[in-house]
């Protein structure tokens, strides 16, 4: 992806008409994101699903968005931000109606699939054409109005799908919440192709299919037989391809080092910032989502509690990153390090009183037992994430400062993918693959993998610069 500086900026007379349309895009993939986990339960018992076919169809998503994420990028600064932005979100609408239409889990799981790699050809070109229409010195608003859509987003999107499914919207049931993209899509596909000028980068990196190829078939290698494993009696294929995953990673690498346009530049881990950064946040990234799909299955399916229920348990987590995230830039320059620790050590705890009062209550466990600790994680990942990815790419040379910021994001879809995957396979194995109470029953135990997880991201933390240093320029 190309950096800043390499973005000409090409001020429009519908530049503010072109920014609805790419945060209305934005808004579309965030919403999306979310909102599949908290309905997921009625959507596996409505098509006959197993626990590894609903394991794909909220994972699948994030795995084929983090795969095509930097390549995403480097194909609209190569044949047009606008070409590659229509392109994306015309194949997201089209994925999300098939999503609606499915009638077996099979084809909802490859219309994910497709709906995760649309949106890696949407996404990147936000941020690029925000830059092309507004100059450096007007582009703090833009930027709020979409950290804004962001906040909007996260928060309304478990509301949204539960609240779709829950009263039955249009008589779609759960299928409304992936229609729901229709009209949205079509609002940006029309605004776009009227509002949103064309461009390109002056000196774009070239694709890397080999790159692609390698990156992708270990990440399969890995995340098939951790989700399929279970259902399939943990057969010796399954421990050959997990373990193939190593060999073809160093390949990866290898291809990486001798490639002339490299998916991920090996140069960005000499800094130990860089590299131990993105240990901490794939660690870290590994909790968020796998704890809502134990939650959901838990209260849903184990107590009966309803969707709306269920979501409003949930919107304590963005609630919190939403106040504390500005509270934590106000320190992060003397204090960057202590103040992600300090958030990774709330969650921590806030984790593991939630563990304490599910295990506690038992089935008897209340709403704000729920809730208030997850409002707590919320505040705790407030305080550490923003600071955390500023400290990934401090010491990252501008020029290299784009393909940073695609393995950054890239790396937080992959933890949030590889969380489902491992939480998945060691909660509907202490379910035994039964549903009710006993699903309930296995939630507490299930979630010491999550507080180890923020423990151990708060643990590698100590090993980054004590202070935030500015990204060079």
């Amino acid at each position: 992806m190309t950096t800043s500086a390499e973005l000409r900026t090409a001020p429009s007379a519908h530049r503010w008409p072109a920014l609805s349309v790419v945060l209305t895009a934005a808004f579309m993939d965030l919403v999306d994101g979310t909102i599949v986990s908290v309905v997921l339960p009625r959507i596996q018992s409505d098509l006959g699903a197993g626990f590894a076919a609903a394991q794909w169809i909220l994972a699948g998503y994030s795995l084929t968005f983090a795969l095509m994420l930097i390549t995403g990028g480097r194909l609209g600064d190569v044949f047009g931000r606008k070409r590659i932005f229509l392109i994306g979100v015309t194949g997201f609408t089209l994925a999300s109606v098939v999503c609606g239409a499915a009638g077996d889990p099979v084809v909802l799981i490859v219309a994910r699939l497709a709906q995760g790699l649309m949106a890696a050809l949407m996404v990147p070109q936000v941020f690029s054409i925000i830059m092309v229409v507004f100059e450096p010195e007007n582009r703090a608003k833009p930027f709020a109005l979409y950290g804004i859509v962001l906040s909007v987003a996260n928060i309304s999107g478990p509301l949204l799908g539960a609240a779709l499914a829950e009263y039955n919207v249009f008589g779609l049931h759960w299928r409304a919440i992936f229609y729901v993209n229709v009209p949205i899509g079509l609002f940006a596909l029309i605004g776009a192709a009227r509002y949103m000028p064309e461009s390109r980068s002056e000196h774009p990196l070239k694709v890397d299919p080999p790159g692609i190829a390698l990156v992708s078939l270990a990440s399969f290698a890995l995340m098939f037989p951790l989700i399929q494993g279970r259902e399939a009696g943990w057969p010796a294929w399954a421990f050959v391809m997990m373990a193939a995953a190593l060999p073809i990673l160093a390949l990866f690498a290898l291809s990486q080092r001798r490639s002339g346009s490299p998916l991920v530049p090996l140069s960005l881990f000499s800094t130990r910032s860089f590299t131990v950064g993105l240990i901490t946040l794939l660690v870290l990234f590994t909790g968020p989502a796998s704890l809502f799909l134990v939650l959901n299955y838990g209260l849903q399916l184990g107590l009966g509690w309803s969707l709306i229920t269920t979501a409003l348990t949930g919107i304590g987590w963005p609630i919190g990153i939403t106040m504390t995230s500005g509270i934590a830039q106000r320190f992060a320059t003397a204090h960057g390090r202590l103040m992600i620790r300090t958030g990774l050590l709330i969650m921590t705890v806030g984790m593991v009183v939630l563990i304490a009062l599910m295990h506690g209550y038992g089935s008897d466990v209340s709403y704000p037992a729920i809730a208030l600790p997850v409002l707590g994680m919320g505040l705790g990942m407030g305080l550490c994430v923003p600071i955390l990815t500023n400290v990934i790419v401090a010491d990252v040379p501008a020029d290299s400062a784009g393909a940073a910021s695609g393995v950054l994001n890239a790396v937080l879809q992959l933890g949030t993918t590889a969380g489902i995957a491992l939480v998945g396979v060691v909660f509907f194995a202490l379910a035994d693959g039964r549903g009710g109470e006993s699903l309930y029953a296995a939630a507490p135990a299930t979630l010491w993998y999550n507080a180890s997880a923020f423990l151990v991201a708060a643990l590698l933390a100590s090993l980054l610069p004590r202070a935030v240093r500015a990204p060079r320029r």
